[in-house]
């Protein structure tokens, strides 16, 4: 990694960007570029847009702390653009970023890798509106969007299929329906002396698990560590770990389980790998590092120490 004439590196944080998920974004890091100037780096923070390439070449940063959520931003756009410009970057690199953002071609690895998902496959948007794909309950939402962003969840006792919303893609992943408990586990590093799986949270809320029980202040409980069965609580750890190495992420990832406590271990059900959770005040990763003694200034300065580039 380069170093500016100070002692720390010259961070920018990019942020913002073209995605439904710009506002998350935004929250994420504003919360991060303040984080790491509590640690002491001199930080730049820069909404990404088409001027990004200019605007990287006139502020020539040692690191950029990708703080981008959605499409374009974590789907090995940007990541490819970084590797172009030889500038080291926080968090996985194009290939898993890639891969986790497409959910269907992600279950492929997991299934690969010997990790429990559910049955799934890519529709034409018409074909799901016509009738049902699979037998009930399903869950259609986009391939590659994440927040929780356009999910149908059609029920047992729907008759009809779902009539989607007209900016839904042509082509959505329908998946079936994983009843239990929200459990998610963070992954920090995987090398020798990285923190690695950090513990596993129990997610409650009223109802589906949303954008805006997600990212709303009360929109969900968040119990950590959650109190589960050693067995459940391990095999968590062990997942997400094994996820994360079988997409090749780098940096944090954080992967989402649903548990159904009525059939013991077989109800573990891996959702899917985030290779850029969200850093606003109420996500989970942050949470998760500070229930293991690492604070959030210190999970940021940990991310600018990892990056890297390829080229």
């Amino acid at each position: 990694m380069g170093k500016s004439s100070g002692a720390l590196p010259k961070v920018v944080v990019l942020m913002g960007g073209p995605s439904a998920e710009r506002e998350v974004s935004l929250s994420s890091g504003r919360e991060c570029a303040a984080a790491l100037r509590g640690e002491g780096f001199e930080v730049i923070e820069l909404d990404a847009g088409p001027d990004l390439v200019t605007r990287l070449q006139d502020i020539k940063p040692d690191v950029v702390f990708n703080a981008l959520h959605g499409r374009w931003g974590e789907d090995g756009c940007v990541q490819g653009l970084l590797e172009w410009m030889g500038l080291p970057y926080t968090s996985s690199g194009v290939l898993a970023s890639a891969l986790a953002m497409d959910k269907q071609r992600s279950k492929d690895v997991f299934r690969s890798a010997g990790l429990p998902v559910v049955e799934s496959g890519l529709y034409d948007k018409a074909s799901v509106m016509a009738a049902h794909v699979m037998t009930p309950p399903y869950v259609v939402k986009p391939n590659n969007e994440g927040s929780s962003v356009g999910v149908y969840l059609v029920n047992e006792a729907a008759n009809t299929p779902p009539q989607l919303s007209d900016d839904m893609p042509e082509q959505v992943m329908v998946e079936t329906f994983a009843p239990g408990r929200e459990l998610t586990t963070t992954v920090v590093g995987d090398g020798e002396g990285d923190p690695g799986a950090l513990t596993v949270t129990d997610i409650l809320t009223d109802g589906w698990y949303d954008y805006d029980a997600k990212y709303q202040p009360g929109g969900s409980t968040h119990v950590v560590p959650a109190d589960l069965p050693q067995e459940i609580f391990d095999l968590c750890l062990d997942y997400a770990q094994r996820a994360h190495q079988a997409l090749g992420c780098r940096g944090v990832s954080r992967t989402d389980f649903r548990w159904d406590e009525s059939r013991g271990a077989a109800g573990l059900i891996l959702l899917e790998t985030n290779t850029q959770p969200g850093m606003t005040p109420t996500s989970l990763t942050p949470e998760q590092a500070g229930q293991g003694g690492m604070s959030f200034g210190e999970l940021c300065a940990w991310m600018v120490k990892d990056a890297s580039c390829n080229r």
